[in-house]
């Protein structure tokens, strides 16, 4: 069963309204985005998170995505925040993946980028192939693909993703797709690709803001209802 992956909630409204999707994370922007959240708003959050139930009978996982912080700085976060998985999206280091994972006892995902569908060339990663995603094994608990960017809603070039999936599985990890997928799109990618997990955030709003409808439709489609 692929999972789901709603990014870039912001209030409780829309949190509360997720009860019985089939929606296994939930995450939060601590990053500097339109999307951004206070640590304090956060903890507020995952409190209502905590409280939802997926199908499954369990609450979601709450995941915090940050670009190239400090060990003090997510410490901090999490002082109030308590993300069950911190996602990394910058230039972080297998050994600071490591660091993060030891010292504050937390699930690491780490997050590479991989050019617009649109781009010439191969449409391999802009900062790393899936090669290097090897270095990872043992430090880290998952790893997401997006579109350069991040956010953009534009989707990458799809045929690069079993390159990936075939690393993850190797050194035995979950692989998530994200970038531009929404609710019209998204079961095209799981008709031909089989990645652990998808995740989406602008594909499912309405003017910049989450929408409900949208969320239950895109996690419907992933779960073939």
């Amino acid at each position: 069963m692929t999972r789901v992956k709603i990014c870039g909630l912001r209030d409780s409204e829309t949190v509360r309204a997720m009860d019985g999707l089939p929606v296994d994370e939930i995450g939060f922007v601590f990053a500097k985005s339109k999307r951004q959240v206070s640590p304090a708003l956060a903890g507020e959050l995952i409190g209502e998170v905590r409280k939802l139930r997926t199908p499954s009978g369990s609450a979601p996982q709450s995941v915090g995505v940050f670009v190239n912080p400090t060990i003090d700085e997510l410490r901090k976060v999490l002082a109030e925040a308590p993300l069950d998985v911190v996602q990394l999206h910058g230039e972080e280091t297998p050994a600071f993946c490591a660091e993060v994972r030891n010292l504050l006892e937390v699930k690491v995902w780490k997050v590479f980028s991989v050019l617009a569908e649109d781009s010439e060339g191969d449409a391999e990663a802009s900062s790393a192939g899936p090669d290097r995603l090897a270095a990872f094994a043992g430090v880290i608990d998952g790893f997401l693909i997006d579109t350069a960017g991040g956010g953009t809603g534009v989707t990458f070039a799809w045929h690069v993703i079993d390159r990936y999936a075939s690393v993850a599985e190797r050194i035995g990890v979950p692989l998530y797709v994200a970038g531009g997928l929404h609710p019209d799109n998204v079961g095209n990618l799981l008709s031909s690709y089989s990645p652990s997990g998808v995740d989406v955030s602008s594909g499912v709003e309405t003017g910049g803001v989450k929408d409900i409808q949208k969320i239950r439709l895109f996690a419907e489609r992933v779960n073939g209802v």
